[in-house]
């Protein structure tokens, strides 16, 4: 047997009490993996949305009880986050306010042509455990590109995702 797979139960009494001693050992050997690093090129994106990151975590989790993939369509008129499932449809429009009390709570959309994709809910849902980082979120699409959903943090840079 390998050292290794050995059992050993040493034994010692005193004063009626027993005492057993387990050691595990174990031994992992270090992998060498080839890989090669992904790089993320840079993308003129045709449509950017900056919106209040808690809005856009409550439509999200709101949507993900209706349906698993959400589409987003960026227009002249607003972002519009639909989704259709067993349960129902649902869709959201927000509009851009360009001007509001507090620069948290803006809504301003930057586009160069429409855009509309589909995303699985799921993951977008996971995007969103980063909402307390900051205020605000900011959305970016173009046709056949992963979506890029960025949280600003103040004083400290950014997390971004990336979705395809």
């Amino acid at each position: 047997m390998d050292a290794l797979c050995d059992l050993f139960l040493p034994f010692k009494c005193s004063n009626a009490f027993m005492w057993w001693l387990f050691e595990n050992a174990t031994e992992l050997k270090l992998m060498d993996i080839d890989s090669e690093q992904l790089g993320i090129p840079d993308t003129e994106y045709k449509a950017t949305v900056k919106m209040p990151s808690g809005e856009f975590q409550r439509i999200v989790r709101d949507m993900q009880v209706l349906g698993d993939t959400c589409t987003i369509s960026v227009t002249k008129e607003g972002v519009r986050f639909s989704v259709s499932g067993d349960l129902g449809t649902g869709n959201v429009l927000v509009r851009s306010n360009g001007v509001a009390d507090k620069e948290e709570e803006q809504v301003l959309i930057d586009m160069d042509e429409p855009v509309e994709l589909t995303f699985a809910l799921r993951y977008l849902n996971f995007f969103t455990k980063a909402t307390g980082l900051g205020p605000t979120v900011v959305i970016s699409m173009s046709p056949e590109v992963p979506i890029v959903v960025e949280y600003p943090i103040e004083e400290v840079g950014h997390i971004k995702y990336y979705l395809a």
